[in-house]
């Protein structure tokens, strides 16, 4: 590695650790170590830490809630940055527009959203992760995704400057947008309809209530595994192909919902990625559709 580590860690002090475990910061629970893990302070702090990682061209991944990344076993090459929070706020700033901080979790926003009298924001109450995490993937659940309720989103971009991009200048597909990969996103502005606290809340809980019925919680996932192939669910072809019964040692398939791969105990990441591809080999032969992953694999093979 090019960076000078004992240097970074005077500077950065206690908000920068060498090797730090990521198994911790993953809803699986799996994960090697970081070069360099770094959680700022603020904005600045920031600035300064990514002005360092780009003079030296040293590989960044920006760190969510950690709730669909697999982490490879062997860690990650380079730096990894989490917005902690630090970077967690919500505040009305007009009538009908939200600012959040991209560490904000998307449920604190849903329950913001309703204290406020704001709808069309009551999805984001059933989606595990940061509201950053959720505009680079375009992350939606029954009917509506985050493009809908955009404004805009405030970034740091390439040459670590502050730069607002409004959505019509984003490009927005399934589970995905155009956003260039070294642009560090700091902030959102999100847009609602008024109604009633009553009738927000009563939506809230009819779509909690939903997840609750038809997928597993309160274990070691990164919830859908697979992206939905045009008009069928992933989860209908896995268990068409047969493969929904399908395990490597503790890496499982949910019983509840087949999309949905476990960490049933001691399994590794590798253990996962073997069951992922075991999975989508069986669906291509049965079916003939080649599944894309919706979960995001990261780190060294």
């Amino acid at each position: 590695m090019n960076l000078n580590t004992d240097y970074l860690q005077k500077k950065f002090g206690k908000n920068l650790i060498i090797r730090e475990s990521l198994s911790k910061y993953s809803w699986f629970n799996l994960g090697g170590p970081a070069d360099i893990f770094f959680r700022p302070d603020d904005k600045e702090q920031l600035k300064e830490f990514y002005k360092e990682i780009r003079k030296k061209n040293i590989s960044l991944y920006i760190l969510g809630a950690g709730s669909n990344t697999l982490i490879r076993d062997s860690g990650i090459k380079g730096a990894v940055i989490k917005l902690g929070s630090k970077f967690s706020h919500v505040k009305l700033i007009e009538k009908n527009i939200i600012e959040v901080g991209a560490g904000t979790l998307d449920r604190k926003v849903s329950d913001f959203a309703q204290k406020n009298c704001l709808s069309n924001m009551e999805f984001l109450s059933c989606i595990p992760g940061s509201i950053g995490g959720a505009i680079s993937m375009n992350s939606g659940c029954y009917g509506s995704d985050i493009s809908k309720i955009l404004v805009s989103i405030k970034v740091l971009d390439e040459d670590v400057k502050e730069k607002e991009i409004k959505k019509d200048e984003i490009e927005f597909y399934y589970r995905g947008t155009n956003l260039p990969k070294d642009f560090i996103i700091l902030s959102a502005k999100l847009k609602g309809v008024t109604s009633s606290k009553q009738l927000i809340e009563k939506k809230q809980n009819q779509l909690v209530d939903q997840k609750k019925k038809s997928q597993p919680s309160q274990i070691k996932t990164g919830g859908s595994t697979f992206k939905n192939h045009n008009n069928k669910k992933a989860w209908e072809l896995i268990k068409e192909s047969g493969s929904d019964k399908f395990n490597v040692g503790d890496a499982k398939i949910s019983e509840k919902h087949c999309n949905f791969f476990l960490n049933n105990g001691k399994a590794k990441t590798s253990d996962i990625e073997k069951l992922i591809n075991k999975v989508k080999e069986q669906v291509k032969v049965k079916t003939g559709v080649d599944l894309q992953l919706e979960i995001k694999i990261i780190g060294d093979e």
